[in-house]
């Protein structure tokens, strides 16, 4: 089933308006406030509560295309709340309503979410995703105070989906949508093979969305043997042991190192190298996980726990690739300084452990030290 993306106006009433509820998020020292919208590009607040406009709300029934695509013309009412302007893009609605409507009590974290099931899939506009605003400022790093708010923001609503038995599995700065699209333009970004400044746009607020939980898993049913982008994959799903929560710990801590240095920390296609990365970055892999690895991942290792690198390189670029890697401390230490550096390799550490028994928890996350130098 497709959905279309439309820029909708809010055709409630202000009376109706004035008794919705919103839910403000404590502005921090980073945030600036996002100029005034014009009434027309307003989207009207996420959650329907008044009985009266639950009733009717549904578009008017229409034949699909041969695609599956919902035919509109612009000027429509969509319901009494919303007309479509302008498309914006597509979509394809995967399985994500019956969970959505589980987490949609936890509106106010940092989850976007439709206004009502099954009828209408009406969402607030947001900004770019992480990964697009790095892209568009050609993957000059985020200054690490905004990293420390994109980590706090990231982490609260991994600890509100954890806390409902749901694992994520495909965290990614893709997923990751800033509220607003406005920012700043400043210079200070230097290349290393030039000393010519160049000039970086930052987001005015850090506020940001979590989305994507069309691979989200309640912990307790039958899970896939593979999950989570490559670069943002867990050793114990490559390895075959099973995954459960600390496995979207291990993606939040790629993506960390990520927005401090505006690389991806893993940046592989194939096992074996990532498996080499890993222990390049890292440390080696320890051995009651390489004895316990299926026999599909029987073959990244020699007879006992060490990894059959660089024997079994699929190329000499490939090896080039693994040992042009640093370690963790010193990758970190390149982009971030001050005290913040020290509290921010710690608590990578602790996302990267290789044990996901050890790795440390959404909520120890939350209080790690990394976070208490936040205004």
């Amino acid at each position: 089933m497709h959905a279309h993306l439309y820029r909708v106006r809010k055709v409630l009433s202000d009376d109706m308006a004035e008794k919705e509820h919103v839910r403000k998020r404590r502005r921090l020292a980073w945030d600036v406030l996002p100029s005034e919208q014009p009434e027309e590009d307003v989207l009207a607040p996420v959650m329907l509560r008044n009985e009266a406009f639950r009733r009717h709300v549904s578009p008017p029934r229409r034949e699909a295309d041969r695609e599956g695509h919902y035919v509109f013309s612009f000027g429509d009412n969509l319901t009494p709340r919303y007309k479509i302007l302008t498309k914006m893009g597509e979509a394809v609605c995967k399985s994500e309503i019956g969970l959505t409507t589980v987490i949609i009590y936890g509106l106010k974290l940092h989850c976007i979410l439709p206004s009502s099931f099954p009828e209408d899939f009406v969402f607030e506009k947001l900004g770019p995703s992480l990964f697009d605003f790095l892209k568009r400022n050609k993957y000059c790093p985020f200054p690490v105070d905004l990293v420390r708010e994109f980590g706090r923001q990231l982490l609260e609503s991994l600890a509100y989906m954890h806390d409902l038995s749901l694992i994520h599995t495909d965290l990614k700065p893709e997923n990751i949508l800033l509220v607003s699209s406005e920012c700043v333009k400043l210079p200070g970004c230097k290349r290393k093979a030039s000393d010519e400044t160049h000039f970086r746009c930052l987001p005015k607020s850090s506020a940001i969305k979590l989305i994507d939980f069309g691979s989200t898993a309640f912990d307790n049913q039958n899970h896939s043997s593979i999950v989570s982008t490559r670069h943002y994959r867990a050793p114990e799903v490559i390895l075959g042991l099973g995954w459960t929560y600390p496995c979207d710990l291990w993606s939040i801590g790629c993506i960390l190192v990520e927005l401090c240095s505006g690389e991806a920390l893993f940046q592989t296609h194939e096992n074996l190298e990532h498996l080499a990365m890993m222990e390049r970055v890292l440390e080696p892999l320890p051995e009651h996980m390489v004895q316990k690895a299926d026999r599909g991942a029987e073959k990244y290792f020699r007879r006992g726990s060490r990894l059959n690198w660089p024997e079994g390189a699929i190329s000499r670029e490939s090896i080039r690739a693994v040992n042009k890697m640093d370690r963790l401390k010193n990758l970190v230490s390149q982009h971030v300084v001050g005290a913040s550096r020290f509290s921010l390799i710690d608590l990578l550490h602790g996302l990267l452990k290789f044990d996901p028994s050890e790795r440390i928890t959404v909520r120890d996350a939350l209080n790690h030290p990394f976070f208490e130098n936040m205004a």
